[in-house]
């Protein structure tokens, strides 16, 4: 990674240049099939077996082809379930790499566990296909070589695993900013050391790119502190990025994420789950796109 940089606030704390929803790469007339989007899922364990799937949910709904990969219980499930979603092929994880190279985007790690396994995976298949386009999430994001982040990769961690990314870096020493340092010149400063964009997720968003520049993105409520709604994001940004900019994919799928949050508290309070969530999002969408 080369020298530490030395980050100031104001040089980290800038507007991102505002963007408008309608111009994301959308389904189109005349589109032909894999015209909008390939994206690989890897995840789920023998401990989590909801995660990846709701992933799979959101974002089958939005590009053409979804390649599922997970552990040997998690692909018989979605197996079993493989007719709510469109053109999906189930894999097993040996043979990962001949899907990915077709692929336009890869997420990795919702319902991935804290192990060896998780560790190695993700190094192997980081540093196999560096030009990919990659999603790193949850149980990926913790077990994370720092050397291993491919450019533009977008990270999705809340603050408990970015604080493990921090505390890498800070002992790798590749970052040094004042103790006092606020989240989101720490968000900043990681996503410009590593070249790929953060969005630290919580009661606001922050979004950051490359260059260092952040943005905070309001909107959501407490019915989406529910267990899962983080897989949604991560499948809809990653749905996303097979067909557009990686930072306006973030962006856009963090307000898409908190937009249909917002839309289910208006019909039924707090009280609503990933899976409501993930049926949520198309109509969202469909009323902020078209």
């Amino acid at each position: 990674m080369g020298e530490a940089w030395y980050f100031d606030y104001n040089d980290i704390m800038k507007s991102i240049t505002h963007f408008d929803l309608k111009t994301l790469v959308t389904p189109r007339p005349g589109f032909h099939k894999g015209q909008n989007g390939r994206l690989c899922i890897i995840g789920g364990s023998h401990l989590f077996h909801a995660a990846s799937i709701w992933a799979l949910e959101v974002a089958s709904r939005i590009v053409d082809l979804v390649h599922y990969s997970s552990v040997p219980e998690n692909n018989a499930i979605v197996m079993e379930v493989k007719k709510q979603f469109r053109d999906g092929i189930v894999i097993p994880r040996e043979e990962i790499g001949t899907y990915i190279e077709e692929d336009d985007c890869v997420l990795i790690g919702p319902g991935m566990v804290r192990d060896q396994e998780t560790e190695t995976l993700t190094h192997r298949l980081l540093t196999a296909y560096p030009k990919k386009q990659w999603v790193i999430d949850a149980g990926a994001l913790q077990m994370l070589h720092l050397a291993d982040i491919p450019r533009n990769a977008i990270l999705t961690p809340h603050h408990g695993e970015f604080t493990t990314l921090w505390q890498k870096a800070l002992s790798l020493k590749q970052i040094i900013l004042r103790p006092e340092a606020t989240d989101e010149e720490k968000a900043g400063a990681f996503a410009r050391q590593y070249h790929c964009i953060v969005l630290l997720k919580g009661e606001q968003d922050i979004a950051c790119s490359s260059d260092g520049m952040c943005q905070m993105l309001e909107g959501g409520n407490e019915g989406m502190t529910k267990g899962g709604t983080g897989d949604v994001l991560a499948g809809l940004i990653a749905a996303l990025v097979c067909k557009n900019d990686p930072l306006k994919a973030t962006l856009a799928g963090s307000v898409i994420n908190k937009q249909a949050g917002d839309a289910l508290y208006t019909s039924v309070g707090p009280f609503f789950n990933a899976s409501d969530l993930a049926s949520q999002i198309p109509k969202t969408m469909k009323a902020l796109l078209f």
